[in-house]
């Protein structure tokens, strides 16, 4: 028999194995009972329309610097760049993985030279040239190989999944930092307009104590009142560039390459947002896709610890040519083959196998539970943020009337001091209670954008599997 019928063979018996049995349990995706409609979103039903957010939900909030953030992130942005490189990586193990699943051929070449001593002959030499291809392949009868393959392509798939997940907690972590620099830039405007307008009553008080129209008593009191505005700016200054910084590291840069010198919330678009149907947020969640991803490597884990229990069988096949001359190698004459078939069944192992067997069943027992937490996670994150949504928008509305009225009692106070009728502590009273709204005004307004931040980061971020 030639060696090239013994390949022929070969590459039969692997073409029988290709289709064999399966020792493992079929994935099925777990059963969650889903809910019908937003406990917090009324009338979001089954009939109701499915409205989920654009790709680049941020342009909504109408800022072009965020913009440039964003893209800057999406560009540089050290966590999604590590992101990118673990995708690749989970893709050369998937090549890996699958290696096994085809024959392995090695060429090798060996030449000797061989001295002997014959008897009565004196020394004899001798030239030997060997060059061989061989072919191994290990018949993957139970599904081992083809189960390693399906979890390391799982696994390269989560790692997909997982990066969407990087990008969506970047971009949105980009524009929470940005809108709270601008809320410690409104601050301490607040904070400056206020210690210049106390200033200036204490420039007022002192002329009339000159005049004999002010106490002593008055002028204190008001010089109080500004070294607390005065003392209320460095804090403020403080978070803001620590902000400043830690954008810095969200896009890339060092500190000293960005800064935030203009905007402010006010300015700042509020984008209309509507939760889809629940029954589809498990397919607008990357964070979920990757969970099912990693219980489906896990569910394929299982195949490969049962089918380490049963016998393996590895072919090997061999060819090439032998002589002692190199002239004459490549004739027929010269040919070898070598065939060989090798059975192995596992004895004992000390427990290892049937271990390794209970720990992957106990692994995907586990990844079980993350899937079905991950999923009550997704709900609670929307049904958190659309109420936080809402109430922050009362509270916006409810704050600015604060304001207009807190406003307005501080002019009537100062009108009637300067007419003689109110002394200043009722000025000083409606002066820090117009500044406490204000401050209180700029802070709710970032915690209404903050909400909707998070809510379109719960809804997936207008990302959909494919």
């Amino acid at each position: 028999m030639k060696w090239q019928s013994c390949v022929r063979s070969l590459i039969g018996l692997i073409c029988t194995a290709l289709a064999a049995c399966s020792v493992g349990p079929a994935y099925k995706r777990p059963d969650i009972a889903l809910p019908t409609e937003w406990h917090e979103a009324p009338g979001t039903g089954e009939t109701a329309p499915s409205v989920w957010p654009e790709a680049q939900w941020w342009h909504g909030f109408g800022s072009s610097q965020l913009d440039e953030l964003i893209a800057e992130a999406e560009r540089s942005n050290d966590d999604l760049a590590g992101a990118i490189a673990r995708v690749q990586e989970a893709d050369a193990q998937v090549r890996i993985a699958g290696a096994p699943l085809f024959p392995s051929v090695d060429l090798t070449a060996d030449a000797t030279r061989q001295r002997t001593q014959v008897s009565g002959a004196g020394p004899r030499l001798a030239n030997i040239f060997n060059p061989q291809i061989t072919a191994s392949y290990e018949l993957d009868f139970w599904g081992k190989n083809r189960a390693l393959r399906s979890a390391a392509l799982a696994a390269a798939v989560a790692s997909r999944y997982d990066q969407e997940t990087v990008a969506l907690t970047v971009v949105s972590s980009v524009a929470s930092t940005y809108f709270q620099a601008l809320e410690l830039r409104d601050r301490i405007q607040v904070a400056q307009q206020n210690l210049d307008n106390g200033q200036k009553i204490l420039r007022g008080l002192q002329l009339q104590q000159s005049a004999g129209t002010a106490t002593g008593l008055d002028v204190a009191q008001q010089e109080t009142a500004v070294a607390l505005l005065d003392a209320a700016l460095p804090p403020l200054l403080q978070q803001f560039r620590q902000l400043v910084y830690a954008l810095a590291v969200l896009i890339g840069k060092t500190p000293e390459s960005i800064d935030v010198t203009a905007g402010t919330l006010t300015e700042l678009s509020s984008p209309a947002i509507a939760a889809g149907l629940p029954s589809q947020l498990l397919s607008r969640r990357p964070d979920v896709a990757s969970a099912e991803q990693q219980l489906i490597a896990a569910n394929a884990d299982i195949t490969v610890a049962r089918a380490a229990l049963f016998p393996s069988i590895a072919l090997t096949a061999s060819g090439g040519y032998a002589s002692s001359t190199l002239t004459s190698l490549i004739s027929p004459a010269n040919r070898v083959y070598a065939v060989s078939a090798g059975l192995t069944q596992p004895i004992f192992h000390g427990g290892a196998l049937r271990g390794q067997v209970a720990f992957s069943n106990a692994r995907y027992t586990e990844l079980l539970t993350t899937y079905h937490k991950t999923v009550l996670t997704a709900f609670s994150n929307v049904e958190s943020a659309l109420v936080a949504a809402r109430q922050t928008a009362d509270q916006l509305e409810r704050q600015r009337d604060a304001v207009a009225k807190a406003r307005r009692a501080y002019q009537f106070a100062q009108t009637q001091m300067s007419a003689g009728t109110v002394n200043i502590l009722t000025v000083l009273n409606t002066e820090n209670a117009l500044f406490s709204a204000q401050d209180v005004l700029v802070q709710v307004q970032f915690a209404h954008l903050q909400a909707l931040i998070d809510l379109f980061t719960a809804l997936g971020g207008g990302w959909h599997q494919g």
